[in-house]
């Protein structure tokens, strides 16, 4: 299954369950049918940033998102609005123009987002490629980059 379907899924039992170990958590995937391995989800941890806090409930560490996703969102924003010249949907694609040579690190940036339903995303020199299964998810999608960007 894609990265970004797997991450979320992560960020979703993390919410729900009080996770302790990588162990725990490729358990937990894989009853939800993500077939992984620890060295996927040590990678999956860094990507999203995880860190381990202790649970008020019962006193064990547990993995949770770090305080700063907040301020690190406001600078992926940052970067996007300054980076991002146009971008419209066609058919499930969505097409990004940035500043030249920008395309790499807007790609990166919506990577990290975790935009459910996309398939994939390429980059040029100054264009990203945003592939859905469908013209509906596309059209959904580009409501919420053009939120991002307006804000």
């Amino acid at each position: 299954m894609a990265r970004s379907s797997r991450q979320s899924k992560i960020l979703e039992l993390i919410s729900l369950y009080e996770i302790e170990t990588q162990d725990d958590l490729v358990s937990k995937l894989k009853a939800s049918h993500f077939d992984v391995t620890q060295a996927t989800i040590s990678r999956d941890i860094k990507e999203l940033g995880l860190i381990k806090i202790l649970s008020n409930e019962t006193g064990k560490y547990k993995y949770a998102l770090t305080d700063t996703q907040s301020q690190t969102s406001n600078k992926y924003i940052f970067m996007l609005k300054e980076s991002i010249i146009s971008f419209r949907v066609v058919n499930n694609l969505i097409v990004i123009k940035t500043l030249r040579g920008l395309a790499d690190s807007v790609c990166a940036i919506f990577d990290r987002l975790n935009l459910e339903q996309v398939l994939g995303i390429v980059n040029g020199i100054d264009t990203v490629l945003i592939v859905f299964l469908d013209n509906i998810e596309a059209e959904y999608c580009i409501k919420k980059i053009e939120a991002i960007i307006n804000n």
